[in-house]
């Protein structure tokens, strides 16, 4: 007797046809709509004709849904259109997604960075804490053809390729989306860095004080150490290990303090230095690492150190800067979900500034996922 039946030979019909697929995306949905969130960019609608089928309120709501839908491309977006739950949403019709390229360029036209800015921090000042963490990073965007201000620059991926070079800033308690702005790929690390830094520091509320701020060699430099120093920010900045810092290291007569004596050796010293761009001498702490082993019922270091060393304001130990300023690295992850998850890497138009608007719109969404977890973990 048989029990198999022929795959072929079974039949499937579907009929749900208000069935969606992304339906864990409503609560995220429902955070929206309990934020008003469309409200918060009715400011933009002035700028298309009031007849517009689409004001640009809907086409950035929109985007922000798509983006956190994981649509990695403008065309993506076409998955969306007949979706029952985006539909409603957005009042029972999505706009086509050739629509959105268009709309982003038109609406770049017309400098409204800074309006975004200004309402995503509305949007998150509850969110923040009174007193905040600055951390500051950069990041490679390789493209992939002959996008507007795509210069070539340091690419460690693909070497020779035109890049975009976002300088981003984002807040290190609560891991918040503050700021960022698109560069091309040819600018240094620091380049824009102050001016951004600035205008961070004009978008917060006067109910939030800015303690610290954390950024990698990248930024070092007597001008970006001055701006925090006159602000009276305390700051900690990686250097480079060069020759020169390290015979003012071993030249100078304040002992090793041992703060680790396991499997790994931690020593940590503070000096003070002044490198040759420097105006003064300032705080370097300085941490070597090196392994234990055994050898006949002994143990011997491996005298190989590995050096890092911080520049900073703070009057603490070596080893609380170091810990200190590792905490940053969260900010690799912080950008790794912006572009695994959000699409920051992709390039939507051939326009910088369609892209720079781009890339801050999906940065918001970012920052609306992260701060509907915040608005989630409150207690009752």
């Amino acid at each position: 007797m048989k029990f198999t039946t022929n795959l072929s030979n079974i039949k499937a019909n579907f009929h749900l046809k208000n069935s969606t697929n992304i339906a864990g995306l409503l609560p995220f949905l429902q955070f929206l709509k309990q934020m008003d969130i469309e409200n918060s960019f009715r400011c933009f609608d002035v700028i298309k004709k009031s007849n517009a089928k689409f004001p640009f309120r809907k086409i950035i709501v929109y985007l922000i849904i798509g983006w956190m839908a994981s649509c990695t491309r403008l065309f993506h977006f076409r998955s969306l259109q007949e979706d029952t739950l985006v539909k409603q949403f957005m009042g029972g019709k999505c706009p086509h997604y050739t629509l959105l390229g268009k709309d982003l360029r038109n609406l770049a036209t017309f400098n409204v960075q800074l309006d975004l800015k200004e309402i995503m921090h509305d949007i998150i000042e509850p969110a923040l804490p009174s007193d905040l963490i600055l951390d500051l990073d950069s990041s490679v965007e390789i493209v992939y053809g002959d996008q507007e201000s795509a210069e070539k620059g340091y690419n460690s991926k693909k070497p020779g390729r035109k890049s975009y070079h976002p300088l981003l800033i984002y807040e290190g308690k609560t891991s918040l989306f503050l700021n960022g702005a698109l560069r091309p790929g040819n600018q240094h690390t620091a380049d824009g860095a102050i001016t951004l830094a600035e205008e961070t520091l004009n978008l917060l509320s006067e109910s939030q004080n800015v303690s610290y701020a954390r950024f990698d060699k990248g930024f070092a430099g007597e001008d970006f150490y001055s701006f925090w120093e006159g602000k009276e920010i305390d700051y900690v900045g990686k250097l480079r290990w060069t020759s020169r810092l390290a015979k003012a290291v071993y030249t100078d007569p304040a002992p090793w303090v041992r703060y680790v004596d396991k499997d790994i050796v931690i020593e940590g010293k503070i000096i003070q230095y002044q490198a040759t761009s420097w105006a003064k001498p300032r705080s370097v702490s300085v941490i070597r690492k090196a392994e234990l082993f055994d050898m006949d019922q002994m143990q011997f270091i491996d005298f190989i150190w590995e050096h890092e060393a911080m520049v900073h304001t703070m009057e603490w130990s070596p080893m609380d800067i170091w810990e200190f300023y590792n905490q940053r690295a969260c900010m690799e992850n912080y950008i790794k979900e912006a572009k695994h998850g959000f699409s920051i890497n992709r390039i939507p138009t051939g326009s910088f500034k369609a892209n720079e608007l781009d890339l801050l719109l999906k940065l918001f969404a970012y920052t609306c996922l992260s701060f509907s977890k915040w608005i989630i973990a409150l207690p009752l």
